[in-house]
C-alpha cells in the first residue's frame, strides 16, 4: 500500500494565511471601539465559568438558568455598586470644587500653615525657588479654575453621548458575558483546535493565561477595594475632607506594588503633623502601616499565589504602561501580556533545553 504523500505548502497555502491574519487583523480593528466591554465579558466568564457549570449541574443541567442567576449576580455584587460609586464620587468631587471656589477650602492658607511649620532651613530653600509667593499661587489657581469651569461648559454637551456611549458598552459586555459564561467551554475548546500550536505547547500557554487572568483579577481587584474602602473609612473617621476621593485613589494606587497607598496617606499624615494635628497624624500613619499596609502584605501572596508572581518591576512597568496605553483597562491587559511574554521565553528555553539534552543522550549513545 502507497504511503500518502507529504502536502507540501504552496503559493495558495500562503495566501489563505496571509488572508487569515488580514482578516483577523480587520476584526480586531471592528472591535476596537468596544474593547473595553469585550475585555471585560471575557474576564468575566474566565472568573466565573466554573461556577456557572457548577450551578448548573446542581440545577439538573438548567444551564440557561444557571447562566442567568450567575450574571445577574454580577450585576448585583460588581456592576451597580460601581456605578453607585460612580455617582458618589461625582457629587464629591462637585461639593470639594464648590468649597474651593467659595473659599471655604483655602489652597494658599493650607500651603502657608504647612511652609510655617517647616524648620528655618528648610523655609528659606522654599523661598529660594519662589514657592512662598502666595499671591502668584492664588492667581494661578484662579486661572485654573476658570479654564477648568470652559472646560467643564464645553463637555457639557457631550454628556448625553458619552452616557449612552457608556450605556451601550454596558450592553455589549453583559450580553457578551451571558453566552460566555453559558458556552464557555465550547468556545475555549474551538480556540484551542485551532490555535497553530503544539498541543503540549499550547496547553501550557492556555493554562498559564487564565492562571495570570483569574490571579490577576484576585489579588490586584481585591486588595484594591479593601485598601481603598479602609483609606476611605479611616479619612471619613478623621473628618479628612474628600474622603471617597482619598479612598478611590489608595484604591487606585494600589495597583502599583512600588508606589501603593502610601503616595496618599503619607503626604496626608505630614500634613497633618506640621498643622498640628499630632493625633489624627499618629492614627494615619498607624493605620497605613499596620491596616492599610498589612492588607497587600496578607491577602495578595493568599489570592495570587506563587505560580503567578513575577518580579515587582516586571508588574510595576507592565501595570504602568498598560494604563498609559489602554487607560483602566490596562491593569489587566499589561500583567496579563508581560506573564505571557515570560511563558512564552520560558517555553522557548524549556524546548531549546530539550532538544540539547536529546543531543547529548543521542551522543553518548553513538559513543557506545
Amino acid at each position: 500500500m502507497a504511503s500518502p504523500r507529504k502536502r507540501t505548502f504552496n503559493v495558495e497555502d500562503g495566501g489563505f494565511v496571509a488572508l487569515v491574519i488580514l482578516i483577523t487583523l480587520a476584526f480586531a480593528y471592528l472591535l476596537a471601539p468596544y474593547f473595553g466591554a469585550v475585555l471585560w465579558g471575557v474576564v468575566a466568564a474566565i472568573m466565573f465559568q466554573p461556577l456557572t457549570a457548577r450551578l448548573s449541574r446542581r440545577l439538573g443541567g438548567r444551564v440557561n438558568l444557571a447562566t442567568s442567576l450567575v450574571l445577574l449576580g454580577l450585576v448585583a455584587v460588581f456592576v451597580v455598586p460601581t456605578i453607585l460609586l460612580g455617582i458618589a464620587l461625582v457629587n464629591e468631587a462637585t461639593s470639594l470644587y464648590g468649597q474651593i471656589i467659595s473659599g471655604q477650602i483655602d489652597i494658599p492658607r493650607m500651603i502657608h500653615e504647612l511652609e510655617a511649620a517647616l524648620p528655618r532651613g528648610v523655609r528659606r530653600f522654599v523661598a529660594q525657588y519662589g514657592l512662598t509667593d502666595f499671591e502668584r499661587v492664588r492667581a494661578q489657581f484662579g486661572s485654573s479654575i476658570s479654564s477648568g469651569l470652559q472646560n467643564i461648559a464645553g463637555r457639557l454637551l457631550s454628556v448625553g453621548q458619552g452616557a449612552l456611549s457608556f450605556v451601550a458598552a454596558l450592553g455589549v459586555m453583559l450580553y457578551l458575558s451571558y453566552f460566555l459564561l453559558r458556552d464557555g467551554q465550547r468556545y475555549g475548546d474551538l480556540v484551542r483546535a485551532t490555535l497553530p500550536l503544539r498541543p503540549e505547547t499550547r496547553d501550557s500557554l492556555i493554562e498559564h493565561f487564565l492562571l495570570v487572568v483569574r490571579a490577576t483579577m484576585r489579588g490586584t481587584v481585591v486588595v484594591a477595594v479593601a485598601q481603598g474602602v479602609l483609606g476611605g473609612i479611616l479619612f471619613s473617621a478623621l473628618s479628612i475632607e474628600g474622603a471617597l476621593i482619598w479612598g478611590v485613589l489608595m484604591g487606585f494606587f494600589s495597583l502599583l506594588p512600588a508606589v501603593g497607598t502610601g503616595i496618599v496617606w503619607v503626604p496626608v499624615a505630614i500634613y497633618l503633623f506640621v498643622t498640628g494635628n499630632t493625633v489624627k497624624g499618629a492614627v494615619v500613619i498607624f493605620c497605613g502601616l499596620f491596616i492599610i499596609g498589612i492588607v497587600d502584605n496578607v491577602l495578595r501572596p493568599i489570592l495570587v499565589g506563587r505560580d503567578t508572581r513575577m518580579p515587582d518591576f516586571v508588574v510595576l512597568i507592565a501595570t504602568l504602561s498598560g494604563l498609559e496605553l489602554f487607560g483602566l483597562n490596562g491593569f489587566i491587559v499589561g500583567p496579563v501580556i508581560a506573564a505571557l511574554f515570560i511563558a512564552v521565553w520560558t517555553e522557548q528555553r524549556d524546548r531549546k533545553w530539550a532538544v540539547m539534552e536529546e543531543a547529548t543522550d543521542e551522543a553518548a549513545a553513538r559513543r557506545l
